[in-house]
């Protein structure tokens, strides 16, 4: 079960007059925003007795929020194509303000109330793997907005690809797959680390079949595992070959 509610912010006081309004100030106050609160509540097998649930709690982590996670991303995306609003996207664990985890009455936990919860705080190793992503990532980004480097619509693709396939969404994964491996075949090959990517583009033309007939499966119905397991394989593959031109590329 998925409980949204809406944390309202407090009314800002001190508003200037009407006629001033349109007057920014030199240092303005930081304003107050309203926040959410998504509470995903297990009901499908309850605690026997409260003993049972401390035992849980004093063991629960990070593992335990994977599948809250999923619920809320599912809901989000649900969402996004029922308001047809291209804006609407998913949280990933970094996203929350404040992550708990706790056990509770039915009606109780309904509202955010708990018997007994604890806060959750991203692990050392987390940040650890943040921060050497970090250098990076900025270097690449500077690169980008400066011209020295040029996106490729397939570094676009296969984000998407990855987050539908990441989310379950294995139909929308193989069609997304499929576009991003033709996109990629065709900008690698033109891009003037195609040399060096070679052997790459040739996997990536040898996985094309595998991922064609999944997203040929995709239009009528379900994949099979075997079809997943072809689009999750090729698509790390992509991924590889775009980091590795990026890695080719002159600073």
């Amino acid at each position: 079960m998925l409980v949204l509610a809406t944390l309202g912010a407090a009314q800002r006081r001190h508003l200037l007059p009407a006629r001033k309004q349109h007057k920014a100030q030199p240092e303005p106050e930081p304003s107050l925003v309203v926040t959410s609160r998504a509470t995903v509540i297990d009901v499908g097998e309850p605690f026997p007795d409260v003993e049972r649930a401390r035992a849980w709690l004093d063991g629960a982590g990070e593992d335990d929020l994977t599948p809250g996670l999923a619920v809320l991303n599912r809901a989000l995306h649900a969402h996004r194509v029922a308001a047809a609003d291209p804006y609407a996207h998913g949280i990933g664990r970094d996203d929350a303000l404040v992550v708990r985890l706790g056990y509770g009455d039915g009606e109780q936990v309904a509202d955010g109330l708990w018997t007994d919860a604890r806060e959750l705080v991203d692990s050392t190793s987390r940040r650890t793997r943040r921060r050497r992503r970090i250098p990076a990532a900025q270097a690449r980004f500077a690169a980008l907005l400066t011209g020295r480097q040029a996106g490729l619509a397939s570094e676009e693709l296969v984000l998407r690809a990855r987050l539908d396939l990441d989310d379950g969404r294995d139909r929308e994964a193989a069609l997304q797959t499929l576009i991003a491996i033709d996109a990629a075949l065709a900008e690698l090959s033109a891009d003037q680390t195609a040399a060096e990517l070679g052997p790459r583009l040739e996997e990536l033309r040898g996985l094309r079949e595998g991922v064609a007939s999944a997203a040929q499966s995709a239009m009528t119905g379900l994949l099979e595992a075997t079809e997943r397991d072809a689009v999750s394989h090729a698509l790390a593959r992509v991924e590889a070959a775009l980091r590795a031109r990026v890695a080719a590329l002159p600073d």
